[in-house]
């Protein structure tokens, strides 16, 4: 078994479309880090996905949908230790484009 810490997905804005961030390719994924920062002045809805293979985007792999406050930065404690097998997948949605930065940190293992 090979264990690699990744940063998955830099710091980048979350978009106001439903978008696939990651998937577990060859490996398994455990989620260590997932913050979320609002860097505006208004609430902005953040939901989250793990989807698994296969499989897309809905009410049934839901695992996190809130509102982040103005300037808040929230861990995402929903997630923390969070795992995908093979070909699962880590899908979010913003409320409004350009309002939310989001940063997934893990393992993957082989």
């Amino acid at each position: 078994m090979t264990i690699t810490n990744k940063n998955i997905v830099p710091a980048k804005y979350v978009e106001a479309t439903q978008q696939n961030q990651y998937t577990a390719t060859n490996c398994k994924f455990k989620i260590d880090k997932f913050t979320v920062t609002n860097n505006t002045t208004e609430n902005v809805t953040f939901a989250c996905n793990l989807v698994p293979a296969s499989g897309t985007a809905d009410g049934s792999n839901l695992v996190l949908n809130r509102t982040i406050a103005p300037n808040e930065v929230y861990t995402c404690p929903e997630l923390i230790n969070q795992s995908l097998e093979n070909g699962g997948s880590i899908s979010t949605i913003a409320g409004t484009a350009s309002a939310l930065v989001m940063v997934i940190s893990g393992r993957e293992i082989t």
